[in-house]
């Protein structure tokens, strides 16, 4: 079988797999040898030697080996019964224990008695618990009896751990895994280009994917893993600094020229004058729309920098050159806030704004995108439905998407697809650490508002009992102020000890805030009624509105001083520095109050790190550090642009390397077309071109 024949075998013919257990594997996205084998472990457990059972920790996970001296099953109640082992473990007894439901119709342990009997060698793992009688006892997850054929690839190793999906099982998977890594490494190939290998001493590739899987020491492990790591970051930064290069080659074949027929009356509307660091920006932003080739910026600020004028500004400049914007938001509510908000900068000019969303009617959706082909529209604001088929534009040459990170990498190619050149504006108020900012936008120029508005002031932030937080709320209530109380859920949950937005609605009503006008929003309200309650709490028509995070981007209410974050430790750093930038927007002062019972040391640094920081930079940091990449970007970034290997804050000085690894190849072939480059060149054109897009190397 040749190697591109093997790679891709449909998993379901690896032996010991079949099509109902593919099916468990698809939901991992393994569908064929290729992926299983890069279907890396999540982590390894140090099998080579039994577990010192001397002194263990209750909970902790042992690995425990010994003959069989005696077994039994039991009943263990009206619907379990238990397996019971009792190991020789180098002259001390173990018992071990395997708990199951009943069943009616068939012995739920008959293989297990029919494998466990005396005398027999057994390996054990699982966690350590005490038992009435002072013994050692262990809750077994897997077992393997010593003789059996395949024991070798889960014990006396280190042995990988894998993700799951229902249907599956560390066995299962481990052995399938090492089915057809045995299987394809002799016909692996090297994808790295030779020079590469020897430079920075790197493992041969069927060598760490023999490695990574199923290392020989924690030392190859280490080497095994910088290696994939590299080469998965190599490509990544390939991908963007030929991409960069591919746009800085493309003429645009239109410019743009300063004619302050709308920037300058719309500078005198705003009734403020902009920062150091927005006329920077502004600036930045300006010569790169003027440049012979697309803008590609990305503008990053903490809450409350002044993006939205600096966007604006742009807009204006596309707009007074006979040009069109599009401005894409998240949500619906933050959708509405930028209307209003260039609404309100824009009164009495002569730029037809309009808004497109889901929410929006048929009829007037329908009016809405004739005006748009026809050219009468200069700037639409609008959620995901601007990337829909039938919004066309005759002369869109600017494009801003706000908070970046809840789209993903196929939403910014098909925004593209509106116009056969256009400069491209991405803000992110979620401060990105440089590290994922090079990963992530490595083919952008990167603008940052480094510096408040005057007048614009920073909450205190308390980790405080929910009294305290209620008492301050009651206080700024009674001063004419508002409110916002953030709760995680919509509904109780039955699983987590939380509290739910309807039903502490329903309770500070008519308990604590009884008198006061409390309003309530959620995500599961349909978008009219949304909008129709925050515009009544923005009028100061309700007091204090009850949300969950629903309010954590876009909303803009300068009387609200004070913010109320119940079970603020099951939210991330991003979250709650967004959610707490709800308030401060005016010149009042404005307190924010975490209500929480942190149970772990993450999430009690969580709590201590927002209290004692209101910098948005390092705090992008600290989330980095606590939660991973994966986590950090949030649920709009799953599958896209994924690392399988690689992490981000742990590999920052291997991501520095492939950066400076990418720009000399692609000097020396730029686009990749030497013999030693091909395994580069097709990885790229797999991932970056057909998968997500990217770029051209046709």
């Amino acid at each position: 079988m040749s190697p591109s024949d093997l790679l891709k075998k449909p998993i379901q013919y690896i032996t010991g797999v079949g099509p109902r257990r593919a099916e468990a594997f698809q939901r991992l996205d393994v569908e064929t040898v290729a992926d299983l084998l890069n279907h890396f472990p999540r982590a390894w457990q140090d099998r080579r030697e039994p577990t010192d059972l001397s002194a263990p920790a209750n909970g902790s996970v042992v690995v425990a080996c010994g003959k069989v001296l005696r077994a039994e099953s039991l009943r263990a109640g009206p619907r379990m019964v238990l397996f019971k082992a009792v190991l020789d473990a180098r002259g001390a007894p173990v018992t071990a224990l395997w708990f199951k439901h009943a069943s009616r119709t068939y012995d739920v342990f008959a293989s297990l008695k029919r494998d466990i009997v005396p005398g027999r060698e057994l390996w054990v793992i699982g966690s350590t618990q005490p038992s009435l009688l002072g013994a050692q006892e262990i809750h077994v997850e897997e077992h393997f009896l010593a003789d059996a054929p395949r024991a070798g690839v889960h014990v006396r190793r280190l042995v990988p751990l894998y993700g799951l999906s229902a249907g599956l099982t560390q066995r299962l998977v481990r052995e399938a895994v090492f089915s057809v890594v045995e299987e394809a490494f002799p016909l692996l190939r090297e994808d790295l280009p030779p020079a590469l290998l020897r430079s920075r001493r790197l493992l041969e590739h069927p060598q760490a994917l023999r490695a990574i899987h199923f290392p020989s020491s924690p030392e190859e492990l280490a080497s095994a893993r910088g290696r994939l790591a590299y080469e998965e970051l190599l490509v990544m930064e390939l991908a963007w600094v030929l991409k960069r290069r591919q746009i800085k080659n493309i003429a645009k074949g239109y410019g743009y020229e300063i004619k302050k027929n709308l920037l300058a009356p719309f500078r005198q509307n705003l009734g403020f004058q902009f920062t150091g660091a927005q006329t920077r920006v502004i600036h930045e932003i300006f010569k790169d729309m003027r440049h012979t080739s697309p803008m590609t910026r990305l503008l990053q600020g903490d809450v409350g920098s002044g993006k939205t004028v600096v966007a604006l500004s742009a807009l204006l400049l596309a707009v007074e050159n006979g040009f069109q914007g599009a401005f894409l938001a998240p949500t619906e509510i933050l959708a509405d806030q930028h209307l209003a908000t260039l609404r309100h900068f824009l009164r009495g000019l002569p730029v037809n704004i309009a808004l497109l969303s889901s929410r929006v009617k048929a009829k007037e959706r329908s009016a809405i995108l004739s005006r748009l082909y026809r050219g009468e529209i200069d700037i639409v604001v609008g959620t995901h439905a601007l990337l829909e088929s039938a919004v066309q534009f005759p002369r869109l040459r600017l494009a801003v998407i706000d908070e970046q990170h809840r789209f993903g990498v196929r939403q910014r190619a098909t925004l593209r697809q509106k116009s056969r050149i256009m400069d491209l504006l991405i803000m992110t108020a979620t401060p990105i650490p440089r590290t994922l900012a090079l990963a992530l936008y490595g083919d952008l120029d990167v603008s940052t508002l480094d510096e408040l508005p005057p007048g614009k002031t920073t909450a205190k932030t308390f980790h405080a009992p929910q009294a305290e937080a209620l008492d301050a709320v009651k206080r700024e209530v009674a001063a004419g102020r508002q409110a916002y109380i953030v709760y995680p859920l919509i509904e109780e949950s039955s699983l987590l000890d939380l509290r739910s937005a309807k039903k502490e609605f329903e309770r500070l009503r008519a308990g604590p805030l009884a008198g006061l006008d409390v309003s309530l929003i959620h995500g599961a309200m349909p978008g009219n009624q949304k909008t129709r309650i925050m515009n009544a709490f923005a009028a100061g028509q309700s007091q204090v509105l009850v949300a969950t995070p629903v309010i954590e981007v876009g909303i803009d209410v300068p009387n609200a001083t004070v913010m109320v974050i119940q079970n603020a430790d099951r939210f991330g750093l991003a979250s709650l520095h967004q959610l707490r930038g709800r308030i401060g927007r005016g010149r009042l002062a404005s307190s924010c109050f975490l209500v929480a019972a942190p149970k772990t040391p993450q999430a009690l640094r969580r709590i201590a790190t927002l209290v004692g920081s209101s910098d948005g930079f390092r705090i992008g940091e600290e989330d980095l550090k606590l939660r991973g990449p994966g986590e950090f970007l949030g649920t709009a970034q799953h599958g896209e642009l994924s690392l399988a290997i690689a992490d981000l804050v742990k590999d920052a000085p291997l991501l520095a390397a492939a950066r400076q690894d990418a720009q000399k190849l692609l000097d020396e072939d730029a686009r990749l077309l030497k013999p030693e480059n091909a395994g580069l060149r097709d990885k790229l054109i797999s991932l970056y071109q057909k998968k997500w897009g990217c770029v051209d190397l046709a």
